[in-house]
């Protein structure tokens, strides 16, 4: 007897429709085949699915059963196959009727007590079967929240294999999982940190604005425990609030990486920081069955590279593309994956090995070649990448001791919302929505400058020898100081600051 299930697996971030079958025969000898380009977490699952089921109180079919996962050319790689299997293998033995499997879908993995264990990208599966206009979706209870935000799909928690094919068979009725996405959007949209527990450093504060209010990359220099770590982490608190489409787009990368927790979704714009021993899959996603990075986990969020140089070069230039683009593809032999990297870098480093060149308070040990070996380790082209360069210097004790708290995050945060709204307002809904993203073709279109911004920009180029590139970083940047002053013209003033933001670089490498 043969029978049919709908069910999905995770490519990237992305779910693939595949067809169950379990075909059940009688011969004297008996034997399990498993086809359809199965990797080994799917081949493992026929010795759990078998336990499952005489746990759960049925029999283990004693015939010869073929198993095929279709599309045949299509790699399978997780454990969600197994509750599927269970159904289809009982349904192929004349164990049970499933009355109710219509247009249901089912993913899930199962423990050998036959009780259900949660899968990674139920998101993306949940928005998948909508897509396809199935009716519901059956998947482990502890999935169950996370994929029940999408609307126009029920969603059926099942805690076990028993529970599962008492809700097909009629025997039991389960509730779909009701989630109130405004709810819960409310509750997770909260950040710890905020700007007034930072003392000082005004200028690091206004790089952090213009860098929120455009989109910037941003580049901190300076002496170890100055606070670069801390104004990078208080970044996300002031740029405008994460939309359902962006928390959408950013959960599904964490539902598919297995990160999500307890949450359904992601309320606040992400963070990320890895460590500087990362290596090029780990930032910018790979692996034999393509997953995303450190780059994807930051979308719609912030990615902090502290110590900066003590990345492997390799490993940094890896990210150029992704700055550029706002996304990162990754080739493999069977098939390409193109995950999202929409984010904002921000990096930190000393200007020196130990960490004190130039600074006052401590004289540097570091000789020549040391100082030439570190800061080579960052190419001009990575560089060119970033709009803002910025020293930040150490905060005298008088600013720590007795310095009132400065601007909180909703201070800065209306101004970043007032600039954006200016920048919306340019673009249109089908534009780039921030000046950070502007392609070459729209810079020359919108930052046009009067013939005295133009004599500066000029003047700087020559004597700073900025690239093309850097030509255009400055105009974006010029663009964003604009709009924050609420100015349609680019004035001078916006120029010879942004121009400021690039010559840190040119003097700590030179």
């Amino acid at each position: 007897m043969l029978a049919k299930l709908a069910s999905y697996t995770l490519i990237g971030i992305e779910a693939e429709p595949v067809e169950v079958e379990v075909d059940v025969s009688a011969t004297p000898v008996p034997k399990t085949v498993l086809v359809g380009l199965a990797e080994a977490a799917v081949r493992e699952s026929t010795h759990r699915v078998e336990r499952a089921l005489v746990n759960s109180g049925y029999r283990r079919p004693s015939d010869r059963v073929v198993i095929n996962l279709a599309p045949a050319d299509l790699k399978k790689d997780a454990g969600g196959f197994d509750l599927p299997i269970a159904l289809g293998l009982l349904l192929a033995s004349g164990q049970i009727s499933l009355e109710r499997l219509g247009t249901f879908a089912v993913v899930g993995e199962l423990a050998l007590t036959g009780e259900t264990r949660p899968i990674k990208g139920a998101l993306a599966m949940a928005l998948r079967a909508r897509q396809e206009g199935r009716t519901g979706l059956l998947v482990p209870a502890a999935n169950a929240s996370e994929a029940a935000v999408v609307e126009g799909l029920d969603v059926f928690p099942i805690g076990s294999l028993a529970e599962a094919v008492g809700f097909l068979s009629g025997q039991l009725d389960t509730e779909p999982t009701a989630v109130d996405v405004d709810d819960v959007f409310h509750r997770a949209a909260h950040y710890e940190e905020d700007f007034s527990d930072v003392k000082g450093q005004d200028g690091a504060k206004r790089a952090l604005l213009i860098a929120a209010a455009g989109s910037h990359n941003l580049l901190m220099i300076g002496p170890p425990g100055t606070g670069k770590t801390l104004l990078a982490r208080r970044l996300p608190t002031i740029m405008p609030p994460l939309t359902p489409s962006e928390s959408l787009e950013t959960t599904r990368i964490y539902s598919a990486m297995g990160l999500l927790g307890s949450q359904p979704l992601l309320g606040v714009r992400p963070f990320r920081s890895p460590h500087h021993s990362v290596s090029d899959a780990g930032l910018v996603g790979g692996g034999s069955t393509p997953q995303p990075g450190e780059i994807s986990l930051a979308h719609k969020g912030v990615l902090f590279l502290d110590e900066l140089p003590e990345f492997n070069r390799k490993t940094l230039e890896v990210l150029r593309q992704p700055l550029e683009e706002g996304c990162v593809t990754i080739s493999r032999a069977l098939r390409s994956v193109t995950f999202p990297a929409d984010f904002v870098l921000v990096a930190a480093m000393n200007p020196c090995p130990c960490g004190y060149r130039g600074d006052p308070r401590k004289a540097c040990s570091c000789s020549p070649p040391q100082v030439e070996r570190y800061l080579g380790k960052i190419s001009g082209p990575l560089l060119d990448r970033i709009d803002l360069h910025i020293h930040v210097p150490a905060v005298p004790f008088t600013q720590l001791a007795e310095a009132p708290p400065g601007p909180n995050s909703a201070e800065f945060l209306d101004k970043v919302l007032d600039a954006r709204a200016r920048q919306l307002d340019r673009f249109g809904p089908s534009g780039p929505g921030v000046n950070g993203r502007m392609t070459p073709r729209q810079v020359r279109k919108i930052c046009t400058l009067k013939p005295e911004s133009a004599a500066l920009l000029k003047g700087a180029m020559e004597e700073l020898g900025l690239s093309a590139r850097a030509h255009d970083k400055v105009l974006r940047v010029s663009r964003t100081l604009a709009d924050l002053e609420g100015t349609d013209a680019i004035e001078p003033q916006h120029v010879a600051e942004a121009v400021g933001y690039r010559s840190l670089d040119r003097s700590v490498w030179a």
